[in-house]
This record gives structure tokens, sequence and C-alpha cells, in this order.
């Protein structure tokens, strides 16, 4: 199955390439039977709260590329993601000391009369002061809602001034109304990489791709142990490195929910493959990866090695704290493949998982490899999950779950998310690096940050009895997917 074609100017969505949804409620082992055997449908609501937008993914990845610039083809509140990364930008530039430089974003400021006669070439004019103010090694050019409707020939302009100004002008198609899977915008960035950026391959490397957001360099002395270079991308490469990537000997995602495109493109178009393991969460799914790893790297007796050495290492810290954890409950929220890796961390420490809001649910990935499945790993390794809910955020489903199940501690990966357990007393962990639940000391490091929690409830129980929630009793007292299914008559 081949999910990718670097000829088309762009990425089809999820809904369409992958079958992808928003909406459903039921129990793990349900959606993932519905996806194996292509019986799954998305499930609309009559009501919605909000929604993601893929063009923040898409400036999420490129943004952070050390010297390219980008160009948001939108009106000017579309900048507001601008402060954002470039926060991030420079937290993650001081962590890694490199030199202190500020984002290099810049907006056409879309008006009124754009949309009626539009704004190529206003475009056009922006480009070429971007690139005699800033010279940058690449520009890339986001598009918005506005200038999809209008129709501007943003990939004709990108073209014509890639050959005027002689660098890569990449086009990068993310307009928000195209589709509900917010991280359709990470595919569109990894797209717009791979058609433009990245060259064919004059000879292999012994770096491995690591595709992250911005977390620890976990990689390094695992991958040192085995002969390799840990290769961090996007956040933080430059264009001379992303040129590269297709040198790679094998590309590894610690999310496939922000992977799932850029590694199956490099093992499609160039070769280079991908560990299509599920993360490495838990004590099986971490078992499971490095075995895939050493297999691909051909290093299947040194991870053996590992394998063994690390289990004696953490088993009896881990004994002590499912002792501590025994009979406790969990509730969490996250994106698609991160949620089903926080399950495993879960339940491998003991935890009652009594149920999810994920964000959105892949039932494929790009490499149309089952193995990948996350979701179907954590259920024929730990059994089901009952009150599983795919959301896409919705904070009003997830209130009025939490409010009847009360669970001794919901675990958030997005801080939006998390004040809703603190209003109603319940102790609520958020942790924002993908990585810190990642591999063998991931499981002691979640663990620990658990008891800590726990241990620590006066202010959530405190919160609690001087906050006010904004969703009524009527709704409280309602069935949570009532609006999933259709308009409650109550």
């Amino acid at each position: 199955m081949n999910f990718v074609n670097i000829e088309a100017a762009e990425v089809p969505v999820r809904e369409t390439r992958l079958g992808s949804i928003t909406g459903f409620e039921g129990t793990a082992g349900e959606l993932v039977r519905c996806a194996r055997s292509g019986q799954l449908q998305d499930t609309a609501r009559s009501f919605s709260q909000c929604m993601g937008c893929s063009s923040i993914n898409a400036f999420c990845q490129l943004s952070m590329i050390q010297d390219a610039v980008v160009i948001n083809h939108a009106p000017v509140g579309c900048a507001g993601d601008f402060f954002t990364f470039n926060f991030v930008y420079r937290v993650g530039q001081m962590e890694r000391k490199l030199p202190p430089v500020i984002g290099r974003y810049f907006s056409t400021n879309l008006e009124e009369q754009d949309t009626i006669f539009g704004a190529a070439q206003k475009l056009a004019e922006t480009v070429r002061a971007v690139y005699e103010r800033v010279r940058p090694n690449a520009i890339f050019i986001t598009t918005s809602c506005a200038s999809g409707i209008i129709g501007d020939d943003v990939e004709g302009v990108a073209n014509d001034l890639t050959e005027e100004l002689g660098i890569p002008v990449v086009a990068c198609f993310c307009e928000g109304f195209k589709s509900k899977i917010w991280t359709t915008g990470f595919d569109s960035a990894y797209h717009s990489i791979v058609r433009k950026i990245v060259k064919p391959p004059v000879k292999k490397s012994n770096k491995v791709n690591i595709v992250n957001f911005w977390g620890s360099h976990i990689f390094d002395e695992l991958l040192g142990r085995l002969g390799y270079e840990a290769n961090y991308i996007i956040p933080f490469s430059t264009i001379a490195q992303l040129e590269k990537l297709s040198e790679a000997a094998a590309t590894i995602q610690i999310c496939p929910t922000l992977g799932t495109y850029i590694g199956a493109a490099l093992e499609q178009v160039y070769g280079v493959p991908e560990i299509k393991a599920p993360p490495a969460y838990g004590l099986s799914g971490t078992d499971n990866w490095l075995r895939e790893l050493g297999r691909v790297l051909e290093r299947e007796q040194a991870v053996e090695a590992i394998i063994a050495e690390e289990h004696e290492r953490i088993k009896p810290q881990l004994a002590k704290y499912r002792e501590k954890l025994k009979g406790k409950t969990a509730y969490l929220t996250a994106g698609a493949a991160h949620g089903h890796a926080l399950i495993a961390v879960l339940r491998e420490l003991g935890l009652t998982v009594q149920g999810a809001a994920i964000f959105h649910h892949d039932p494929i990935y790009d490499n149309g490899d089952t193995t990948s499945d996350a979701l179907a790993h954590s259920v024929n390794t730990y059994g089901d999950i009952a009150n599983y809910n795919v959301c896409s955020k919705q904070a009003f489903e997830l209130v009025n779950i939490l409010n009847r199940i009360k669970p001794d501690i919901m675990i958030a990966r997005h801080g939006g998310m998390t004040l809703w357990g603190a209003k109603l007393g319940i102790p609520t962990l958020l942790i924002g690096d993908e990585q810190f639940g990642f591999g063998y000391q991931g499981l002691l490091n979640y663990a620990e940050r658990i008891l800590e929690t726990l241990d620590n409830r006066e202010f959530v129980t405190n919160l609690a009895k001087h906050s006010t929630m904004p969703y009524t009793k009527w709704w409280l007292e309602q069935n949570p997917f009532a609006f999933l299914r259709g308009d409650t008559d109550e």
C-alpha cells in the first residue's frame, strides 16, 4: 500500500487518505475491530465546542527549521500562532546552547480587497522582500482558509520564485477548513519538505532519523551503543541536514501521529526503512520496539543484551511502584498515538484505566502496516479499555465523563485539558515532554510523577471547593455523547 505521491502539490487529508475519524464512543477493542474489518465510520456531532487547525501544526514544524523562514499567506489574525512557537523556539535554543535567534515568521496580511482581486502578486512581493531582508536558505509558504478559498496559485508563485531567487521556495497547503483532523498539518509540512528539500542519497550514513517535537535527546546513548548516531528532526534542523534525510540508515518516530507521513515517504521514495513497531512504551512495547530496531539495524544480539540489562535494572523498582499504585484508577486525554502509548504505561504500572478521550483515530498509518497500530497493541497486551472516546478536544464531553467516573488521577498531554480535572477535585498530571515516558526508564519516570501527584491533592481539593464550572447541572446529567449521536431531546 502506497499513500505517498511527491509529484502532487498537496497531500490528501487524513480523512480520505487514511480513513481517520474524530467521533467515536465505545470500547477501545470495538474501535480496533471496526478499523480492522473496514467498518469504521466517523460520527458527526450536532454540537461542537472547538476544533484544531491544520495550519498551526504545519507551522509547528516548519517554524523551527533554523535557517528557513515561514510566510503565512493569510489575514494577520492567523499570525497569532507566531508568538507561541517563537517562545518554544527560544526555549529550545537555550536547551541546546544554540545562538539566540528570534523566529523568522511573516504574514502577507490578506485584506478584504485581496480576497476580491486575488493576492498572488502580493505574495510574490512579500517573498522577495523577506528574501532581501533575511537571506534564508529556504522559504516556506503556508496557506490559510482565506488564500485557499480565493484560489491563489501559491504553487506557481513558489516555483517561479525558486528559479528567480536560487533557493527553495516551497508551498505548504494546510488550509484549516479542509480537514477535521488537525494532524493533517504535520503531513502537509513533511510533504513539502520531502518534495522540495530532501535530495536523493549520495551515500548512506550511520545516522538514524528521529522524528520528534522538541523533546529531550534520549536516543543518543542507545544508538551510540549500536554504532549509530541520532539525527533529530524536524525542529532545530538546518536545510542542509534535511537535504540528507534520504541517506539515513532508518527512521524512528517518537509519535506516529506526528511522523506517520514522513516515515513512510522516506521509505517509499528513498528506501530509508521505518521502524514500524509501536513506540517503546511499557515493558512489552519497549521489548518489541527494540527488537524491531535491532532487526532493521542488524544489531539483534546487542539489543537482546540491552533488554536483559534494562529488565534487571528496573524490575525491582517497578515492583515497588506497582504495589503502591495497586487499585488506583486513571483517565487520560491526549492525541492519538501518544494517548495509546500512555494507556500501555498506565496499565503496566498496575493502574486501572477507566477510559480515554483521544483527539482523533487513524485506522492505519501511511506505511499500511497493521503492526504499527499502538491501540491494538495495548488492547491485545493488556485487555480492553471501556469509556473510549474519540473526541477532537471536546471539553464538554470530557467534563461529563470525569464527573461520572471520578478517577483517582487524570493524565493529560495538552495543557488546555488539565483544568477540567482540577476543577472537579481530581489530581491531574500534565507531561509536556513526549519522550518522558519512552522506554524502560519512562515507566519509572511516570510512576514517580503519578505518586507525587496523588500525594499532593490538597491544591485540587481546595480549587474544587472555590471554583465554578461553566457546564450546567442539566448537561452533567445527560449522556456524555448525546450530541455525538444527535440533538438531545431532553
